[in-house]
């Protein structure tokens, strides 16, 4: 069974992907203001290929919707779901950095 959880400090956090019980990954993440920036996207190895990723892109769009925030896609990973299904993710997607 996976599980997601969302663990913020002051402005730095991540989300959390268990399996199990057992972390399977993790993005790395900050909040300040209306902006949630996401840096980086890990997956275990034991758990490549199962679609894991796609979890945690869930995990954080829904807490971005959630939370009235606006994904800033530094990650590889996250940028280019975001190019490659623009319409799944334009409500919460900032494009331009002001």
């Amino acid at each position: 069974m996976e599980t997601t959880k969302v663990v913020l400090g002051n402005v730095r956090g991540e989300i959390l992907l268990f399996s199990d019980d057992n972390k399977a990954g993790k993005m790395d993440i900050s909040v300040m203001g209306n902006k949630l920036t996401v840096y980086h996207t890990e997956v275990s190895e034991e758990h490549a290929g199962k679609g894991f990723a796609k979890i945690l892109l869930d995990k954080l769009v829904s807490y971005a919707r959630e939370n009235d925030l606006k994904i800033v896609p530094l990650c590889p990973y996250v940028h280019a779901q975001f190019k490659r299904n623009p319409e799944q993710y334009n409500d919460v997607w900032l494009k331009e950095e002001n």
